[in-house]
């Protein structure tokens, strides 16, 4: 079975478990996604959703948000991992919203990751969640996911996420981000995955040869 046969009955499978993945981060608006997947990197989304509460509640937009200061934004996400170095980035991205994109989240690559704290993974998120672009963020459960199952192996997270896009089937790649990601917090865990009860095992690479 080559990668397509496999992408094809895999994401066929993923999709009539969950027909619309949709990312487990809270937020309101495009601006508030922008800054809890800033946040997400290296944190979990239940720590990310617990500072986003207050922080999203209070100080919703760019302009409040900036109003905050350091020491009050860091004191807001102090449970997130490496919140002192999001919190300048955070406020930093902010200015830059408000003086250079009029207050818009940019709708481009080369926009969002102008912003401190914005790199590919980022970007490939708001892109695919806010913008509707197919897109595939590629985090560790994507990466762990596509390399265990076979459907794009690679040892740098650029490849994967260029085998994802050139294999899964064009009527998936809109939602394929979050089929993977959820697929990997809840089955495809990093140790013990749960082999047994997983939908794909019959398609897994890993699967045929423990």
């Amino acid at each position: 079975m080559n990668n397509n046969d496999a992408c094809e009955k895999i994401f066929d499978r993923l999709e009539r478990i969950n027909p619309t993945p949709k990312t487990e981060l809270k937020y309101y608006t495009d601006f508030q996604l922008l800054i809890a997947v800033i946040l997400s990197a290296q944190s979990k989304d239940e720590s990310v959703n617990y500072s986003t509460r207050i922080l999203f509640s209070d100080y919703g937009t760019p302009e409040l948000m900036l109003s905050l200061g350091i020491l009050k934004m860091e004191n807001l996400i102090r449970n997130v991992g490496l919140y002192h170095i999001k919190a300048h980035n955070i406020l930093k991205t902010c200015d830059l919203i408000i003086n250079k994109f009029c207050n818009k989240v940019p709708n481009t690559r080369e926009g969002l990751e102008s912003l401190p704290g914005v790199g590919r993974k980022t970007a490939n998120v708001v892109l695919n969640v806010a913008f509707n672009q197919p897109t595939i963020a590629v985090d560790t459960h994507v990466f762990r996911v596509s390399n265990r199952t076979g459907i794009a192996k690679g040892k740098k997270l650029i490849d994967v996420e260029n085998k994802l896009i050139r294999n899964i089937p064009n009527r998936y790649l809109h939602k394929a981000h979050h089929m993977l990601v959820l697929f990997g917090r809840y089955i495809c865990v990093k140790r013990n995955p749960k082999c047994s009860h997983c939908p794909i095992n019959d398609l897994c690479e890993y699967y045929k040869n423990i």
